[in-house]
């Protein structure tokens, strides 16, 4: 399957226009958002920002109703009144509201959550570490990736608010084993990059982020990933 990848939004709208534009394209079958919506530098109290981020999310998962959705930490920061970087302090009722009708914009509310898998391929927005498994699951389901994918998702606070935790990790800064790394190919946002990169078993690709002087990190191109060949490309 060709899967189009919408890494870190950040209050970037556009970007769903752009997207959905690829997909009447034909570009990819399916999309995956790996999130983090809302927040961006100095943009606290903009929240008309926040507001048309959010409803151009919307729009594309009606557009698209099979498209799977990551929680990223700038997200889930909110339901679950946890301080980020940007975190705006009129937004929380606006970002909870929006969520909510995202999830139940779905034909099925667990496409909105932590983890996804394709084929072989996981998605999340920071990774998943083999070192999160085994401390927080029980060693009998680690193998069976399914199940862990099932449980992580069933994952509160208290689980996932750390630098460990899925929607927090940054592999490319640290040298932990991947999460079977023979077996699964993980595609990652959180971490902003300059351009989509595959090291192993890890594709990042964060590259619509931005300096505080809101110039550009990255590329800005959408990560193509042919989910069963691993073959990859970017598209702007």
């Amino acid at each position: 399957m060709k899967v189009l990848v919408i890494p870190d939004v950040h209050l970037k709208p556009w970007m769903f226009e752009r997207a959905s534009e690829l997909m009447k394209e034909g570009k990819a079958d399916r999309a995956v958002c790996l999130m983090d919506i809302p927040d961006d530098w100095r943009q606290e109290f903009n929240l008309d920002l926040y507001i048309k981020t959010f409803d151009a999310a919307i729009a594309f998962a009606k557009e698209y109703p099979d498209t799977l959705w990551c929680y990223g930490n700038h997200d889930i920061c909110y339901p679950w009144n946890q301080r980020e970087t940007g975190y705006s302090k009129i937004a929380p009722w606006t970002v909870c509201e929006k969520l909510r009708v995202l999830r139940e914009a779905l034909p099925d509310e667990r496409q909105l959550a932590f983890l996804h898998r394709i084929d072989n391929v996981l998605f999340c927005h920071g990774g998943l570490a083999d070192e999160y498994v085994l401390e927080y699951l029980p060693a009998k389901i680690y193998n069976d990736v399914d199940a862990v994918i099932e449980a992580i998702n069933g994952f509160e606070a208290g689980e996932l608010w750390n630098d460990l935790s899925p929607i927090w990790y940054r592999p490319q800064y640290y040298k932990g084993k991947m999460y079977k790394p023979r077996k699964l190919l993980q595609v990652v946002g959180h971490t902003p990059v300059e351009s989509i990169t595959k090291k192993g078993n890890l594709i990042s690709c964060d590259v619509f982020s931005t300096y505080r002087d809101r110039k550009p990190i990255g590329t800005q191109e959408f990560l193509l990933l042919d989910t069963v060949s691993w073959e990859l490309g970017g598209v702007k």
